[in-house]
């Protein structure tokens, strides 16, 4: 996507293919920032520490991680052992055990290791956001249909978190559809919520939909609920970190309640995912998907722009008690249908066996 009117993804291979660069969302909005990542050690941090995020996104920056971790050695014990540190680096998002493994597997054993690593990290670049676009056209329709209901009026769509292109390469998942639909002549609005405790909707979805020129408004975390009941919004879409073969949905923290008010108030919620998203050995998401818990200090401070600098503020008790779950699962029930890149199917076993058999 444009940045500025400059095209950019949201990481890629340098011309020396001997690092790659991501843009640092730890300093987004307020600074634009390109940062190398050079070895191994490099991209685990930068996945560790929320440099970069996004389940699609963390699976590109891990497949070329093991690229990196293949210019450095070519021991088969050494590369075996350095994928599962980078797999540790982020439980929940199943994209990146996902790639780690496919570019370990074309790796190992191959005669030339580092052209088989690069090669597939390159195909996993690609195709994810290929997918991503893919997941634009087919929920573009959705869309297109509210607002024709609507006699060209604005659509209003209400988000959680970020999936965003920022977030997936390029595109997004849950901001394809919105994209394509501006673009189109559509009329959209966007309901942002802020996303605590690192808002990544204040400060990256409503980034990216203004540099985009799509209005959008961002709104505290328990807002949506209310929105919905007077009739302001017209759809919901997220993204995953991981769904069950069974169609339960694992996403930022918050998600399950947006989608219990979705429910309760007949408001269709979509799920926008690319199919390395999906977890085919596991049925069910409660019982089955770890849930990552990150530090305190995420909750006690808030981060912000001061006097031109980013700097952080204690906003409570500072030995107060706190419980920072990363993610929950929204139960398939709740969820009206899942949009993927071979298009969109309810969300129960029979209907993503449909669309992947190859995978059951």
């Amino acid at each position: 996507m444009n940045i500025r009117g400059k095209h950019f993804t949201a990481v890629w291979l340098n011309h020396d293919k001997k690092s790659i660069s991501i843009i640092n969302q730890l300093l987004l909005p307020f600074n634009f920032e390109i940062k190398e990542l050079e070895s191994l050690d490099d991209v685990y941090f930068a996945i560790k520490n929320m440099e970069v995020r996004g389940a699609p996104l963390i699976g590109i920056t891990a497949a070329f991680g093991m690229y990196l971790a293949c210019l450095h050695s070519s021991k088969e014990s050494e590369i075996r052992k350095k994928a599962e540190y980078l797999k540790s680096s982020r439980p929940t998002a199943v994209n990146l055990m996902w790639a780690v493994d496919n570019v370990c597997n074309a790796a190992l054993g191959a005669q030339n290791m580092q052209k088989a690593a690069l090669d597939k990290a390159m195909e996993i670049f690609n195709s994810e956001i290929e997918n991503c676009r893919l997941i634009g056209e087919y929920g573009l329709p959705i869309i297109e249909e509210i607002s024709k209901r609507k006699n060209g009026e604005t659509v209003n769509i209400l988000t959680h978190c970020n999936a965003g292109w920022i977030a997936c390469g390029d595109y997004g998942t849950a901001t394809a559809p919105i994209y394509l639909a501006h673009d189109r002549g559509i009329k959209v609005h966007v309901w942002v919520d802020e996303t605590r405790p690192r808002n990544q909707g204040a400060r990256l979805t409503a980034w990216e939909l203004k540099e985009h020129g799509i209005d959008c408004t961002i709104i505290p975390d328990n807002t949506g609920g209310h929105l919905m009941q007077h009739g302001m919004v017209d759809m919901a879409i997220v993204g995953s970190d991981r769904t069950t073969a069974t169609g339960d949905v694992a996403n930022k923290i918050g998600t399950y309640l947006k989608a219990l008010a979705a429910f309760d108030n007949k408001i269709p919620f979509y799920v926008a995912l690319p199919s390395s998203t999906i977890d085919f050995s596991i049925s069910d998401g409660i019982k089955q998907i770890e849930i990552e818990t990150r530090c305190d200090s995420e909750v006690k401070y808030m981060e912000g722009l001061i006097n031109g600098r980013l700097e952080k503020m204690l906003i409570m008790p500072e030995k107060a008690k706190i419980a920072n779950y990363g993610f929950d699962v929204t139960p398939a029930r709740l969820v009206t249908a899942i949009i993927t890149e071979r298009g969109i199917c309810k969300a129960d076993a029979g209907s993503i066996k449909k669309l992947f058999p190859e995978k059951f």
